[in-house]
């Protein structure tokens, strides 16, 4: 398990990887974000993304599941999000991208409320089989310490 002093300044934790097949893609924006670039390969050709591409958030979800089955997920109290600085998806995941996720630690420092705890703020890039960045995410995690604070 891993606590909060374990998620030391410039820390990085690498995922496995997955590859997003056209069903995948298919099925997920169907279910929660249906709109013709990720639905209908005719109508995204005629898109700004120029084809058929995956909803950012189903690239966030892969990237979450990514980071949960990585050496992350083993946080003591679970990765609990605190809140989003920024998101971004700076180019399209298509069906048939390798995703794999690096997560950096920027800031760890102990909460003055419940000494049992920190927050650590965190970057997440995920890139593809190129190494092109398809979502990038700053966000601040709840972490549980290892012992009360001095």
């Amino acid at each position: 398990m891993l606590f909060l002093e374990d998620l030391t300044l410039g820390r990085r934790f690498e995922t496995g990887s997955h590859t997003l097949t056209e069903a995948e893609l298919l099925a997920f924006a169907h279910q929660f974000d249906p709109q013709f670039f990720h639905t209908d390969h005719e109508a995204a050709k005629n898109s700004v993304f120029d084809g058929l591409a995956a909803s950012g958030w189903h690239t966030s979800s892969l990237s979450m599941r990514l980071v949960a089955l990585s050496e992350l997920g083993t946080v003591a109290n679970g990765l609990v999000g605190m809140d989003i600085i920024s998101m971004r998806w700076p180019r399209p995941t298509r069906a048939g991208d390798t995703l794999t996720v690096c997560v950096e630690v920027l800031e760890n420092r102990r909460s003055n409320s419940q000494p049992g705890f920190g927050i650590v703020t965190v970057r997440w890039t995920t890139t593809n089989q190129r190494q092109e960045i398809a979502m990038q995410l700053e966000n601040r995690i709840w972490v549980q310490a290892r012992g009360e604070a001095d």
